[in-house]
């Protein structure tokens, strides 16, 4: 290991506030140096979320795959001409909903595409559907994304559908529709999506009004190592400021039936070094996260054991259905029972617990 790398670490773990420069030259490590980044982020982990491995019993309600996007690196949205396309409607995701509580979920996310004809009344509507149906569960929905676009089609602030979207019953808002929050990035795999300073200034509205949301990052598409690291700056930044976010949930790129893969613009994901080292330099760098997640579903249950000794702490949700990452390509990340997420964390000596949404004790 270079004096360089080993200082680094020693001055992280004795509580300097890592640079954004010094994160890319930890993410680009590329030899052994790997595993001593990884056991210095597996340190702070231990410091700051304890030896538990959590997981929340959650179900996704996909209501439409409809969307006003059409991302380059999503293989599940649809325009409403295709034939293919669907939009569910009352009893349908009722039905859904029902099922998801005769498991006994505590979280329910909507995981559907932006219809570009949703206004605030739309997802007030769908909200209301599922809180009649399962009262006392965290309704976990609405990206900046969303807000932005459900608030411009009512005519109204993006402050005020918030406030619309909790009174419908909103529990907390999904930090999605991040990707990398770098708009020349954007500009290549998301361009009609949100743009960073509105998706920064809609997660701020959020956390000061009292709704907190999780924090992402999607990597292994066409972003550097630098747009990484100004991501996760941008994220520290905000939690400075809010301390809103529950955690950094990591979502490596699915490539396999995506346009921007097709048209030779995009890598093909990342790899298992960046898997490894995305966590690490994750836990090191966002010193005001006390959660961050590997993603079973995205990276595989064998690696996401690996990511829990490089300073991740939690696996997610059961989730029941993922057909966006089904439809991106992994074709085996619809529902990881409990009972094997147990036998990954006491693999590694360490207890599973069920948690809610913002990560106290189900």
């Amino acid at each position: 290991m270079t004096d360089r790398i080993r200082t680094l670490l020693s001055d992280t773990l004795a509580g300097h506030r890592m640079t954004e420069e010094e994160a890319v030259t930890l993410l680009g490590v590329k030899d052994r140096r790997i595993w001593a980044i990884a056991a210095a982020a597996d340190e702070v982990r231990e410091q700051k979320a304890g030896d538990a491995v959590t997981f929340v019993l959650n179900q996704n309600l996909h209501i439409t795959n409809i969307c006003k996007n059409l991302c380059g690196f999503c293989g599940f949205g649809r325009k409403a001409t295709d034939p293919d396309a669907y939009m569910l409607g009352k009893e349908q995701v009722q039905a859904q909903a029902r099922n998801a509580g005769g498991r006994g979920v505590t979280e329910v996310c909507f995981l559907s595409g932006v219809h570009p004809a949703f206004t605030t009344e739309s997802y007030e509507e769908m909200i209301g559907w599922v809180a009649d149906v399962l009262p006392g569960v965290d309704i976990h929905a609405c990206s900046p994304d969303e807000v932005l676009h459900a608030a411009k089609r009512s005519g109204i602030s993006t402050v005020e559908a918030l406030e619309r979207l909790r009174a419908a019953g909103l529990g907390t808002l999904q930090g999605t529709a991040a990707e990398i929050l770098v708009d020349g990035v954007r500009d290549v795999i998301c361009p009609k999506k949100v743009r960073t300073a509105d998706w920064v200034r809609i997660i701020k509205e959020a956390h000061q009004m009292g709704i907190r949301s999780s924090g992402t990052i999607m990597y292994g598409s066409y972003e550097s190592d630098a747009d990484r690291a100004r991501h996760l700056a941008i994220l520290r930044e905000i939690q400075d400021e809010t301390g809103g976010f529950t955690e950094l949930v990591t979502l490596p790129y699915i490539h396999q039936h995506t346009p921007l893969y097709q048209a030779g613009i995009a890598r093909p994901g990342s790899t298992g070094r960046e898997d490894v080292l995305l966590i690490a330099v994750s836990r090191l760098f966002l010193d005001n996260f006390q959660n961050v997640q590997v993603s079973w579903g995205k990276v595989g249950t064998k690696m996401a054991q690996a990511c829990l000794l490089a300073g991740a702490n939690d696996l997610g949700g059961t989730m029941f259905a993922d057909a966006v990452t089904v439809s991106a390509g992994a074709d085996e990340a619809d529902y990881l029972d409990p009972a094997a997420m147990r036998r990954i964390a006491e693999d590694l000596g360490r207890p599973l617990v069920q948690r809610t949404t913002t990560y106290g004790r189900a």
